[in-house]
C-alpha cells in the first residue's frame, strides 16, 4: 500500500509558558489543510517528543487526529531504541486513530545491520500499524544501507522510508534494489525534487509547517516546475536548518504569528544572528 503521495508536514509543536498550545496548535492543522497538504506527521521528531512525557505524546496525537477529521492521514512518530516499547507505542498511537507510524533507526546504542532488521521486522510482525522506515545518520549515527532496506521491504507491513541521509547515490540505490515494494519520501527538503525525478512518492516536510502551499505544489507538480521550485527556495530551506531543527522552524512559524518562539531544554531559541538570517530568506520568500 502506498499510504499517501505528494507532501507530508512533520508538525512542530507549539508550546507556551512550558505546556503544549493546543489553540496554536489547530491554527497551524488548520493553515496545512486549508493549503492542500496529502498527510500529516503527529509526534515526529520535529515535534520534540524527546522532551514530552507519554500523557503529552498521546494527547498531541490525539488532538490532531480529531482536527484533521480523516481528511489527511495521520502519522505518529513511534520510534525509538527500545523494539518493545516501540511496538507498546504503536499500539497506543492505533488506539487514538493514527494511520500509520513513522520509526526512526535505533540511536545512541544504535545496532548493526543485522539488529535494523530484526528491529523493524519484530515492529512490522506486531502488526500494530504500517510502518514507515525513517533513516537519518546525522541525528542518530547509524546509517541504513540499501541491502538492509531490500530486505525489509519484503515485510508487507513496511509500506515506505523517509530517507533523510541527504547521499543521492544511496538512496537511488535504494530505489532500485526495493522497485516498488515500498514507497519513497525525502526527509531533507532541499532533495524534494531530485528524489521525485528517480522515484520518490513525495515528501516528509518541515519547510511545509510555513510554507504548506509551495511544498506540496514541489511534491505534485510536473518535474520541470517542481525543480525550479526547490532550486527557488534553496535559500530559505537552509535557512531553516542553520541550526538543529525544529528551532529555525519554529522561530519562522513565531514570526508569522503561528505560536511563541519556545522550545524544551536541552533545544535554545534561535541566535540572534541565526534569526536575521531566517528573516531575510522570509523576507525575500514574501513570507513576512
Amino acid at each position: 500500500m502506498t499510504l499517501f503521495e505528494g507532501c507530508a508536514t512533520a508538525l512542530l509543536t507549539p508550546f507556551r509558558n512550558g505546556k503544549i498550545d493546543y489553540p496554536a496548535l489547530e491554527k497551524l492543522i488548520d493553515f496545512q489543510l486549508e493549503n492542500g497538504i496529502d498527510a500529516l506527521v503527529a509526534c515526529g521528531t520535529t515535534a520534540e517528543p524527546a522532551t514530552m512525557t507519554e500523557e503529552e505524546w498521546k494527547e498531541n496525537l490525539a488532538f490532531v487526529v480529531r482536527c484533521a477529521r480523516g481528511r489527511v492521514p495521520v502519522i505518529a512518530g513511534t520510534g525509538g531504541n527500545n523494539t518493545a516499547e516501540v511496538i507498546r507505542k504503536a499500539h497506543l498511537a492505533k488506539d487514538l486513530g493514527a494511520s500509520a507510524q513513522l520509526c526512526v533507526t535505533p540511536y545512541y546504542n544504535k545496532t548493526t545491520q543485522d539488529g535494523l532488521i530484526l528491529h523493524y521486522r519484530a515492529i512490522a510482525r506486531d502488526g500494530a500499524l504500517p510502518v514507515i522506515v525513517y533513516n537519518v545518520p546525522s541525528r542518530t549515527g547509524l546509517n541504513m544501507l540499501p541491502q538492509t532496506l531490500n530486505v525489509l521491504a519484503d515485510e508487507e507491513n513496511i509500506i515506505g522510508m523517509k530517507e533523510a541521509s541527504a547521499n543521492m547515490a544511496q538512496i537511488m540505490e535504494m530505489i532500485r534494489l526495493c522497485e516498488d515494494r515500498i514507497a519513497f519520501y525525502s526527509g531533507s527538503d532541499e532533495l524534494t525534487a531530485p528524489m521525485r525525478a528517480v522515484g520518490g512518492k513525495g515528501v516528509i516536510s518541515v519547510t511545509a509547517n510555513i510554507l504548506p502551499k509551495l511544498m506540496v505544489d514541489m511534491a505534485h507538480a510536473r518535474m520541470e516546475w517542481a525543480a525550479a521550485l526547490n532550486l527557488q527556495l534553496l535559500p530559505l530551506m537552509n535557512a531553516l536548518f542553520c541550526e538543529v531543527n525544529p528551532i529555525p522552524v519554529k522561530a519562522a512559524a513565531s514570526l508569522m504569528g503561528f505560536c511563541k518562539n519556545e522550545v524544551r531544554l536541552p533545544l535554545a531559541p534561535l541566535s540572534k544572528e541565526h534569526m536575521k538570517l531566517l528573516k531575510t530568506e522570509m523576507q525575500k520568500a514574501g513570507i513576512i
